[in-house]
């Protein structure tokens, strides 16, 4: 049976895409074989190596709780400031004002070229010589400065492109009733322009959570990659060990993001679904006449 998108296989084609499915697995296999047998003639699946992590809770309560605690500090305070002013700079480049328009594009253009590690390594320096920030606290300072200044460019673009994306009838529609511009974005543009958003928004919320391992590689702040250092040192060259139990939990983490992503995609999608009732003649009025002073029935 034939799709819209493409012909059904024939024979021929049924046939090689079998074999070529058969090579892919051997490949892979093989490719796991190999990094199986390599780690354990290096003796990195000794139970020793593994044991600190599966008895007992020093290693967790010690240096993966402390830096995952860390971890998602800075992920939690960067996407709360990061969020709402990505969306004030990408609604602000969509202005008729050039005076608003034109530093927000500045604004946006700039730290979105600029990569994050250098922001951060800026922040770092900018809090150290401008500010009473305790030594102690610069790290996470610095941290949360670079993820905001970056990512809220990002998301800038991204609520922008979201805004575009729509059709121009809707803003068209909505100007010719009288509502004003504000009006228009609150009230017609953002709420739908939010669900088409989403995947994007959750894909930079992951950046997010990742890029706080930077400041532990650079700034020595203490969060769960570099926590993963510390330990491996202290439980002596378990360092596959470490960074395996780390690496599951930030896929964990980026899991449940996206997980909780994709169910709140799929409720705002079904609630603007139509319930499907009948609208007779009578009931299809405009009810205009509070904000533009027209009103009857169409």
């Amino acid at each position: 049976m034939s799709s819209v998108l493409y012909d059904a296989q024939g024979p021929r084609a049924k046939r090689r895409n079998v074999v070529l499915t058969v090579i892919f697995l051997v490949a892979v296999a093989a490719l796991l074989w190999w990094v199986y047998k390599a780690l354990k003639d290096k003796g990195q699946l000794e139970w020793a190596l593994w044991e600190p992590f599966f008895s007992g809770t020093e290693a967790w309560s010690t240096y993966i709780w402390p830096g995952l605690q860390n971890t998602l500090k800075a992920a939690a305070l960067a996407v709360i400031i990061a969020l709402p002013l990505g969306a004030v700079l990408g609604i602000a480049r969509l202005s008729d004002h050039a005076w608003v328009r034109a530093p927000a594009s500045i604004v946006v253009e700039f730290f979105r070229s600029i990569p994050v590690l250098v922001l951060m390594i800026f922040g770092l320096a900018l809090f150290a010589q401008y500010t009473n920030v305790s030594s102690d606290d610069r790290p996470l300072y610095a941290v949360v400065t670079g993820l905001v200044l970056y990512n809220a460019s990002v998301l800038a673009e991204i609520v922008r492109a979201g805004i575009l994306s729509l059709p121009k009838g809707q803003s068209e529609a909505a100007m010719a009733i009288g509502l004003r511009k504000g009006q228009l974005m609150r009230l017609i543009l953002l709420p739908q322009a939010v669900t088409a958003m989403l995947p994007a928004i959750v894909s930079q919320l992951v950046v997010i959570v990742k890029d706080t391992a930077l400041g532990g590689a650079v700034l020595t702040y203490s969060e769960l990659l570099s926590s993963a250092n510390t330990m491996s040192g202290y439980y002596g060259a378990n360092v596959i060990a470490s960074f395996t139990v780390v690496a599951v939990i930030f896929i964990a983490l980026n899991f449940a993001l996206t997980s909780f992503a994709s169910w709140l995609e799929r409720r705002l999608r079904r609630a603007k679904k139509s319930t499907g009732a009948v609208v007779g003649a009578n009931d299809a009025q405009i009810a205009g006449t509070a904000g533009t002073g027209g009103g009857g029935t169409v």
